[in-house]
């Protein structure tokens, strides 16, 4: 027998790292951190602008479009993942990953610099388009890059990611608000930018570039799924903008951009999702039903907390923080080998905490109710998303076949932003119908009025779609 060569012996070495280890062993630590660095970026942004979001809207005069504000973003996404599915699939999860960053940075400097709502909104919808790129990219890098075994500890590293943002972000965000200018919080975070490019690329580019089968790296996109994405955004968003207008007028851009949306839906999502088929189009529908009621709820919580209560946006960004904590140990529990056995039950009660989450929330519309029980509730609920959307991560690489996790990835992304884009729209036309608009420049009356009633209109709903939620982890296995 021959002595290894130095390469072979490196490659033995590897190997070997790789059965024992785990995502943070040698073979994958520069490749993990690259990764959860990409998700700390996108969660610093989330938890920062959803704190600075309320003075943002009321200096641009734009409280009656601050639903858009949030939903803009998803609308813009949901291009990006069908494009990411398509480029990872076919060329390699690197291009779109790349891409993806660097308009998400792009979009922070348009939101960062605008004078308008308008072009605040443009600023959320470049970030969108980046953002879509990248989550998608990440899933197939995932995919490619790990074993099963290591998959859920990987999904349980990026919920970690969103530890120190949850609980540093909202305090951050709140001082840079009001202490420097809330366009601050924006024009900030780009910098981040270099840490996951310089980590993360070289890894992706040595484990994971290429397409899947060789000979498919030249291939041309399915136009048909491309042009599906188009209707798909563009739906969204005319839903989005008949919903912000509450004129007879608004039902036309309503139907359009319904007719627009269902049939890219049904193009793009598995078939039998909606009608929660078994196996993976119920994984898909779980994913939008949990992320679109928790968001489309959340959005709205310092907006309450500032007007309704009084709260600085530091104090109301604050009530948030734990929830990070608590979705990071949801998604450390579900990522214990000897409960994935269980894996749907821990799926049930994470829908069950959320739903009363979203409930308990707008309970501090009566005043003699403690502000903190909206920090406690959201932390229980965020203990469910944990268990929830990691598991659905998990399920999902379980059923696709390596030359479909692109597009399927791309599927349960669509699944949660077209959720969130739906609800976002709904509730923010029931709380701008309700004279939710108006609490730009007062709080609430002391007996009420219709302010409390325009938050209680977004939460309850919600609440409810969460409990549909917990109805389809029943059907996420097939028989």
């Amino acid at each position: 027998m021959t002595a290894l060569e130095p390469r072979d012996a490196d490659a033995v070495t590897e190997a070997a790292d790789t059965a024992a280890g785990g995502v943070l062993s040698r073979s994958y630590r520069a490749l993990s951190v690259g990764i959860v660095s990409v998700v700390l970026l996108i969660a610093f942004e989330a938890t920062a602008v959803g704190t600075a979001m309320p003075v943002a809207a009321r200096e641009l005069d734009g409280v009656a479009l601050y639903a858009f504000a949030f939903s803009g973003y998803f609308t813009t996404s949901l291009f990006g993942m069908v494009l990411s599915g398509q480029w990872s699939d076919r060329r390699g999860p690197l291009g779109p990953l790349s891409t993806g960053i660097a308009g998400f940075a792009a979009g922070l400097l348009i939101a960062g610099t605008a004078r308008t709502m308008w072009m605040f909104i443009l600023g959320r919808a470049v970030q969108g388009l980046g953002g879509g790129l990248v989550i998608v990219a990440l899933y197939v890098v995932v995919g490619r890059a790990y074993p099963e075994r290591l998959r859920p500890a990987i999904m349980a590293a990026f919920a970690a990611g969103w530890v120190v943002p949850s609980i540093v972000g909202p305090l951050a965000s709140g001082a840079v608000t009001e202490h420097l200018g809330w366009r601050w919080v924006f024009l900030g975070i780009p910098a981040l930018v270099v840490l996951p490019l310089g980590l993360a690329l070289p890894q992706i580019r040595r484990r994971a570039a290429g397409p899947v089968q060789a000979g498919t790296g030249n291939g041309s996109f399915d136009r048909r799924r491309i042009r599906l994405a188009l209707g798909i955004s563009l739906g969204a968003g005319l839903l989005q903008y008949a919903a912000q207008d509450l004129r007879p007028l608004a039902v036309l851009p309503a139907l359009a951009g319904t007719a627009l949306l269902v049939p890219a839906v049904l193009g793009l999502l598995p078939r039998g999702t909606y009608r929660a088929a078994r196996g993976l189009p119920s994984v898909v529908l779980l994913r939008g039903l949990s992320a679109g009621s928790f968001i489309a709820a959340e959005s709205f919580v310092p907006l309450m907390l500032v007007t309704q209560r009084g709260l600085s946006p530091t104090l109301a960004g604050f009530s948030l923080a734990a929830g990070g904590l608590t979705w990071a140990l949801g998604s450390f529990v579900q990522s214990r080998p000897r409960l994935a056995p269980y894996r749907a039950r821990l799926m049930t009660v994470g829908m069950v905490l959320v739903a009363a989450a979203i409930a308990t929330a707008p309970t501090v519309l009566v005043h003699s109710v403690p502000v903190w029980i909206v920090a406690v509730a959201w932390a229980f609920g965020s203990l469910g998303m944990g268990l929830v959307v990691s598991s659905t991560s998990v399920l999902l690489l379980q059923l696709s076949a390596p030359q479909e996790a692109g597009a399927n990835s791309a599927a349960l992304q669509i699944s949660d932003a077209l959720s969130n884009v739906v609800l976002l729209a709904t509730t923010g036309a029931a709380f701008a119908a309700l004279g939710g608009g108006s609490t730009a420049a007062t709080t609430a009356t002391a007996d009420g009025g219709t302010h409390p009633t325009a938050f209680a209109a977004v939460f309850l709903p919600m609440a409810g779609v969460a409990l549909a939620g917990a109805w389809v982890t029943r059907r996420l296995r097939e028989r």
